[in-house]
């Protein structure tokens, strides 16, 4: 009976020790809010790929702890064909449902920096490549520090002339592509147009270099929301 025991305990010993190791994971929940029925958005993630959300969906995905330069964005007015390829008016990202690029401007933005040595995640809204839909991004528990974001003003209905695109307003990188934007200069500063951002979403970042990135506790559960209320 001894003898029988051991075995067990060994074959358990060695089953437990053969199991992958448990690491924790940042979840994050992306809502599509957006009150009309028409109104679908496809959510795009990097890394999660790519998810169409009709009105009142959601998405919830897992992504390993130590990820870094997490994004999300939606798009909008796309169409899709057997295979999950095709284009997307706004925030396309090589003509295809599941993301493994960058998306094209002009799209609203969220990002994230996970599980810092501080022990912290770092997030953040961007509009650095302009607008498309409006957006908050929530922690699941709020802190004066650890605090929601949220960008729901009228872009698009007040985007200046030059930066008008289908369907959105493009940051005025993608439509100047200057110095200004910050990708060779060693400091740049906002222009005009970065400022007609600020004004309307002061919680989002407006330029490359901008500074509005909020931490929480790295392990944090996340809401991304389209059409926030």
């Amino acid at each position: 009976m001894a003898s029988h025991g051991l075995i067990s305990f060994f074959f358990s010993s060695l089953f437990l020790h053969l199991l992958p190791p448990i690491t924790n994971a940042f979840t994050l929940e992306i809502i599509n809010n957006c009150p009309y029925r028409a109104y679908t958005v496809w959510a795009a993630a990097l890394p999660g790929g790519g998810r169409q959300l009709n009105p009142s969906q959601n998405w919830t995905f897992s992504i390993a702890s130590n990820a870094d330069n997490c994004r999300v964005w939606g798009r909008t007015n796309c169409e899709f064909k057997d295979g999950g390829v095709g284009r997307c008016e706004t925030g396309d990202c090589g003509g295809r449902l599941e993301c493994s690029t960058s998306g094209k401007a002009p799209y609203t933005g969220a990002g994230f920096t996970l599980n810092q040595t501080d022990g912290m995640d770092y997030y953040h809204l961007s509009l650095t490549k302009g607008f498309n839909v409006p957006m908050s991004l929530s922690p699941e528990n709020l802190s004066s520090k650890c605090k929601a974001l949220q960008c729901s003003a009228d872009i698009i209905g007040q985007c200046p002339a030059p930066l008008k695109a289908p369907g959105g307003c493009n940051d005025p990188c993608t439509v100047f592509r200057n110095e200004e934007c910050c990708t060779t200069a060693a400091s740049c500063s906002k222009t005009p147009y970065n400022e007609f951002f600020k004004h309307l979403c002061p919680q989002a970042w407006s330029y490359p270099k901008d500074n509005s990135t909020i931490t929480c506790p790295a392990g944090t559960k996340f809401r991304v929301t389209f059409c926030p209320i």
